[in-house]
């Protein structure tokens, strides 16, 4: 691998990564324009390993819209990315995969609006998650003129706990 190859993975890595944290900013702030953005035409999401729908990514958009207004807190990390890039013969691809383990602890409605300070933004720091799941996310991205955008995104659970008995 030449200098010159090796200095375009690490810049195509850094970008990639840039689109994953990207995806875990814009569903925790609800920023379902920047959401769609991070997805190639036609890209699509499914997110039925965790009780959710599968779809076009707009439609996908919609539907976490509504769903997440159950947990207006919530803040997911997404960590121990595994990035491979397309090989073409020792030059970097078009094409990548991202598997990675995602951590989301969310607050109910009822309980973010409750804060000490009688705010019903949730963001007093009162609130602790009612709900946490954790899984991996496996991401299938496609380099585009404008740089690296979202084929699919499929969610796969691995467990969730909620509070009480």
């Amino acid at each position: 691998m030449t200098q010159r190859v090796a200095l375009a993975t690490v810049l195509d890595r850094l970008a990639i990564d840039a689109v994953v944290t990207g995806y875990a900013v814009a569903v925790d702030d609800g920023a379902w324009a920047d959401y769609g953005a991070l997805f190639a035409p036609g890209g699509r999401a499914d997110y039925r390993g965790a009780g959710g729908v599968e779809g076009p990514a707009a439609e996908v958009a919609r539907w976490l819209e509504e769903t997440m207004r159950l947990f207006p807190v919530r803040q997911h990390l997404i960590v121990n990315r595994r990035i491979d890039l397309e090989d073409l013969g020792g030059y970097p691809g078009d094409r990548a995969e991202v598997r990675a383990d995602y951590l989301n602890p969310m607050c109910l409605a009822r309980q973010a609006a409750s804060g000490a300070d009688g705010s019903s933004s949730g963001q007093s720091g009162t609130a602790t998650p009612d709900f946490v799941t954790g899984g991996r996310y496996t991401f299938a991205l496609d380099r585009a003129e404008a740089g690296w955008l979202i084929r699919t995104v499929t969610v796969h659970e691995k467990w969730r706990r909620t509070p009480g008995p």
